[in-house]
């Protein structure tokens, strides 16, 4: 950050008294810029034993699978970001369920929370941020071609979940990239 949104004067990165964290202070008005984690917001959708995966049509990470996901909007929901993700990515009405898992994702300053899904009808297809999506059976998900480490989270944990037939939350803190 090089300028206050506030006044258009220079900010200058320093600890401001009473903080403990270095942050974009702007000396002509006062203002001090947080720059806090994102919040991404999906589900693991799921018809007939089956999960919902789509191809990134965007960037980071064009080509890769992940399951609908994205950027929650303001005056949101979780529920209704997921809802919405699902519906923009995979062009799917899917019934939000429980939360399956929270993700720090800390190299990219990110919150990523998941939610599992069931899809109310067997209609998909590509939405614009996507160049395919499938139906596919927990075998043949392309573990390797996974677009995040949060993605791989999410699926493993709701996986190992259905097997057990228990519904938990789960937590992780991914440091790393792909």
């Amino acid at each position: 950050m090089n300028f206050c949104s506030q006044c258009g004067a220079r900010v200058a990165l320093r600890i401001p008294p009473g903080d403990n964290l270095p942050r974009y202070v702007c000396d002509a008005c006062g203002t001090i810029h947080y720059q806090n984690p994102k919040l991404v917001v999906g589900c693991v959708p799921e018809h007939d034993g089956r999960i919902v995966l789509c191809r990134r049509a965007i960037e980071p990470r064009h080509g890769f699978w992940t399951v609908p996901a994205g950027f929650m909007e303001n005056g949101e929901t979780l529920q209704r970001a997921a809802a919405r993700e699902s519906l923009e990515e995979a062009l799917i009405d899917v019934e939000i369920g429980s939360l399956l898992c929270i993700a720090d994702v800390l190299y990219a300053h990110q919150v990523h929370v998941f939610f599992r899904g069931r899809l109310r009808s067997a209609s998909y297809g590509a939405g614009v941020e996507s160049l395919e999506t499938k139906l596919v059976r927990p075998e043949d998900i392309p573990w390797s071609e996974l677009a995040f480490p949060s993605t791989e989270f999410a699926l493993r944990r709701y996986l190992e979940d259905r097997a057990a037939q228990r519904e938990e939350c789960h937590f992780a803190e991914l440091a790393r990239r792909f």
